[in-house]
């Protein structure tokens, strides 16, 4: 979801960086560029901030039970190669 507040500072930092004199051309300049800056930022992949926590909490849980089974793995095979041993 992209935030309006975002896109309007965003096009402030552009129509300021437009000469004074190509603004006068087009009485609608800040429209236009504001449109522009939400069809390209519509086009982009982006999350909310929210979605993307939970997905970072989701992957540190999908770690530590992959730590988890590589240690029970582990502690598998070396009873199995005590075993093999016997």
């Amino acid at each position: 979801m992209l935030n309006p507040e975002m896109i309007s500072k965003m096009t402030e930092k552009l129509k300021k960086s437009i000469p004074e004199n190509v603004l006068t051309f087009g009485e609608d300049v800040e429209k236009k560029i504001r449109q522009g800056l939400q069809f390209q930022l519509s086009r982009l992949d982006l999350i909310s901030r929210e979605e993307f926590d939970v997905q970072t909490q989701v992957l540190l849980r999908t770690r530590e039970n992959l730590t988890l089974l590589e240690q029970r793995i582990q502690k598998l095979e070396s009873k199995l190669s005590e075993k093999k041993d016997i």
